[in-house]
């Protein structure tokens, strides 16, 4: 079944470093056409190496996605580059900063809700043409996942509430989508990782960590090695061409109250 992913092609956005990276380097393995994007290119030749061993084509998109004309920019290179588009994972995201309610202003909120809601929106605007349009030519569903967050559903930890409100949204549009564009045979579907091991949780205290780790079943935070082939079965028709507008929560048992 796997078969299905060689050529494919599949736009990451946030795909520089973290889950993203690793989700492209698995599209990769499979012989799908990646599209890595970031506000840079990637740099390290490590990583470079890595991914030119891999069986797949991918090519670099530097773009900053909290900006309207950037997402339709990255769309348009991407399709020039490869064709079309079979895929488009929402990657692209941060916590943007921390701020109580009371100190939150319009910058701060338009920060955060920019890097994670108006990418997303944008991005997926301008894909839908490119999804549809393959849908038809193939005759399989196309695929929009995006990365969505535990911090959607239990409102995130005190001055990210911005943060969780914005995932929040995430999930819901993508229901919303579901409504509009089934009869196109796109597919909507949310990623939702809790505590990873990533750069995102880096420079938390000792103290904060811990009781992290208490409130997994699992007791420890997972990999991104360990979320990045929930996108790769969500991408793929012949595993869940009847799957969609669902939250898949991957998280060793972390429970939202």
């Amino acid at each position: 079944m796997l078969r299905e992913l060689k050529g494919k092609r599949v736009l990451i956005t946030g795909s520089t470093a973290g889950i993203g990276l690793a989700t492209a380097k698995l599209f990769l393995r499979y012989g799908a056409k990646v599209g890595i994007n970031g506000l840079s290119r990637i740099d390290d030749a490590k990583t470079l190496a890595e991914l030119d061993q891999l069986p797949g084509e991918y090519s670099l998109f530097p773009a900053d996605l909290t900006k309207s004309d950037h997402c339709e920019k990255l769309v348009s290179d991407f399709v020039t580059q490869f064709g079309g588009m079979d895929v488009l994972i929402n990657n692209a995201d941060g916590l943007g900063g921390r701020s109580n309610l009371e100190n939150i202003d319009d910058a701060f909120y338009d920060h955060v809700m920019d890097l994670n809601v108006r990418s997303v929106l944008m991005v997926t605007k301008y894909s839908i043409p490119h999804l549809r349009a393959a849908a038809k030519e193939t005759g399989l569903t196309t695929a929009v996942l995006s990365t969505g967050s535990i911090a959607g559903r239990d409102g995130a930890g005190i001055g990210a509430g911005i943060y969780g409100s914005a995932k929040a949204w995430v999930h819901n549009i993508h229901r919303n989508w579901v409504k509009e564009f089934t009869k196109d045979n796109i597919r909507f579907n949310i990623v939702s990782p809790g505590s990873i091991d990533t750069a995102f949780h880096h420079g938390k205290s000792e103290e904060v960590l811990t009781n992290m780790r208490n409130s997994i079943a699992m007791g420890r935070f997972g990999t991104i090695e360990e979320v990045a082939p929930t996108y790769l079965f969500l991408a793929t028709h012949a595993f869940s061409g009847y799957i969609t507008g669902q939250i898949v929560d991957v998280n060793g048992g972390q429970m939202a109250p």
